[in-house]
């Protein structure tokens, strides 16, 4: 039987598992799930996570949790991010996730975050580039991740940021005005005045003007404009991720988001009711970074944390790295890697 190993990844906006048997350099999925759940819903405001929030996030989490039951997972990691890292009430929070549903999660940092897009992103990046800008635009918040490219092709961070702005985070501060032009260019301004550190330190703009930058994004903002480029009538998972998007493809694909409004938003294949309230303050941050930093493409990645999550996972079983045996979740967690 198949080695099966779990990824759980709990973020500000979204709750996502990944269940997969190591392939080749990569891996098989065998079971995956994604809900919205808005856990930083209102977090701006108050500093915490509210009751209705965490209710939603536990409800997902139990789901997960019974799929993970389903299988003979040998090895799982469960992740939360910069929701549960800001609120006052995070840790509490993960100490009922851990009581209700039996699985442990590790509050990581920016640092981590940033390793994992980076080594999920990897095979993207292809080769011909001497340097590549990552960005993440998550719920809460935004990460970039600076790399050089090896001679032997690999990548080495050289640098990284994160950003306590995300689409959620956006919708909360500005609420309806994103979808005026006013506000979103306000949305815009805000953003770009937070990159401007990282580029006073590693001077992006100027690499970018040399040549040879690769610039690749992992988020629902990329994908969904790469949706509206290629005209999806419903979401496709293997024609997006990979996919290369020109610079004026990629903000001609904004600039139609922002003409559709709240209602045409929700009701685009592409976005859904669920989303539409978040499409555009992540149309923001992606402008920002547009603005400061024009490459003349963007390479679009379906795929994140918890794909990286699981790279770890099989790396560590197949170098025999001691790790707990998960037989059930309910009923302690195990396997952390």
């Amino acid at each position: 039987m198949a080695v099966v190993h779990a990824a759980l990844d709990l973020g500000t906006n979204n709750c996502r598992m990944l269940m997969g048997t190591a392939q080749g350099d990569g891996f098989r999925v065998v079971d995956s799930f994604s809900r919205i759940v808005r856990l930083g819903e209102g977090l701006h405001h108050s500093g915490r996570l509210s009751d209705a929030a965490m209710d939603r996030a536990i409800e997902a989490l139990q789901y997960c949790a019974t799929r993970i039951e389903r299988r003979p997972v040998r090895s799982l990691r469960a992740i939360a991010t910069e929701a549960c890292r800001q609120a006052a009430n995070g840790a509490e929070f993960l100490d009922r996730v851990q009581r209700e549903t039996g699985l442990h999660f590790d509050i990581i940092s920016a640092r981590e975050e940033a390793a994992l897009v980076l080594e999920s992103c990897t095979p993207l990046l292809g080769s011909g580039a001497r340097r590549a800008l990552l960005f993440d635009i998550g719920g809460g918040s935004t990460e970039l991740v600076w790399v050089r490219i090896t001679e032997n092709g690999l990548p080495e961070l050289c640098g990284y940021v994160s950003l306590p702005v995300g689409v959620v985070t956006l919708a909360d501060r500005f609420g309806t005005a994103g979808f005026d032009p006013g506000g979103f260019a306000t949305m815009v301004d805000d953003v770009i005045a937070r990159l401007q550190p990282f580029e006073q330190v590693h001077r992006i703009s100027q690499e970018i003007r040399q040549g040879g930058v690769r610039l690749l994004g992992t988020s629902g903002t990329v994908t969904t404009l790469a949706g509206i480029v290629l005209a999806l009538k419903q979401y496709s998972r293997p024609a997006v991720d990979g996919l290369v998007l020109s610079r004026v493809a990629a903000m001609g694909a904004l600039d139609d988001l922002r003409a559709m409004g709240r209602e045409g938003l929700a009701r685009h294949p592409c976005v859904g009711p669920d989303r539409a309230d978040f499409v555009l303050p992540g149309c923001a941050i992606f402008a920002a970074i547009q603005t400061l930093w024009p490459a003349a493409e963007v390479v679009v990645a379906d795929r994140g944390l918890r794909e990286g999550l699981l790279m770890r996972l099989i790396r560590a079983d197949r170098a025999r790295t001691p790790l707990r045996p998960v037989s059930h979740p309910r009923r302690e967690f195990a396997g952390r890697a």
